[in-house]
């Protein structure tokens, strides 16, 4: 008996497919390669919300509000999160704008308000113990460019800032990590290149109080005693022992005198 080729090569290509090498070639194990896993990707810097830190950590609200309208706060964002030099903020309070009398800042151009934004920051990371150097490389360039430069003192810990029309500290330290710093100042840092060279003199020291001298001790009066001498009275005889010497010297004339005329 014969079978039909066709059936012959389906019959044998069960037989190979079932036997055991072709089984073992089907399930062969994962190579050792496949089992290392991969490693985690490395974890991101750690990202500064400015906006939230700004309106959450002190009376910031006058300044973010400049930072927003002049688009400034996405200048420092990008910085404090892309950049590998960081940057360093100064933040005024809100009394620090209440308190600016003169010169006003309604008076300043949107650029030249933008200017003044970014004149608040330094454009890399400062922590505060790096200011103890920092008064070697004065003046120090700000995100302003150009001519708007800040000077930097260390006093006994406290960083001082000048800026030409202001001379302010850091107060506080608002955040400080490895690529952004954000400090509080207690003024409004002016710029000479937008404010010009005129500036006004600084306020003159308060007068020291005037103490009041003590009165003159007044003389005692001639009837009283001196403790430090003897009293007027005490300095004058007596006037009854005045009359008795008088009294004795007459008695004395007087005898001289009689006996006087007896020898006659």
């Amino acid at each position: 008996m014969e079978f039909p080729p066709v059936l012959m090569i389906s019959t044998l290509a069960l037989v190979l497919l079932c036997s055991p090498s072709a089984y073992a070639q089907r399930v062969s194990p994962p190579s050792p390669a496949s089992l290392i896993p991969t490693p985690a990707p490395a974890p991101g810097p750690n990202h500064v919300n400015l906006t939230y830190l700004l309106t959450y950590a002190g009376p910031f609200k006058t300044f973010l509000g400049y930072l927003e309208s002049t688009k400034v706060i996405s200048t420092f964002q990008d910085r404090a999160n892309s950049s590998e030099d960081g940057i360093t903020i100064f933040v005024p309070k809100d009394q620090a704008f209440s308190s600016l009398k003169s010169p006003s800042l309604s008076n300043l151009t949107a650029d030249q308000l933008k200017s003044l934004c970014l004149f608040h920051a330094l454009p890399r990371f400062y922590s505060l113990s790096d200011f103890k150097n920092v008064s070697q490389m004065n003046p120090l360039g700000t995100l302003a460019g150009g001519q708007y430069t800040l000077n930097f003192t260390d006093v006994s810990g406290t960083v001082h800032i000048n800026s030409g029309w202001t001379d302010t500290k850091v107060s506080s330290s608002v955040l400080s990590n490895d690529r952004v710093a954000v400090y509080q100042v207690d003024r409004v840092l002016l710029p000479i290149a937008i404010f010009g060279t005129d500036i006004p003199p600084a306020a003159a020291p308060a007068p020291a109080p005037v103490v009041a001298a003590s009165p003159p001790e007044a003389d005692a009066p001639s009837g009283v005693a001196d403790n430090n001498g003897p009293s007027p009275a005490a300095s004058r005889p007596n006037s009854s022992c005045r009359i008795a010497g008088l009294s004795g010297l007459g008695g004395l004339l007087l005898a001289a005198s009689t006996m006087l005329a007896f020898l006659l």
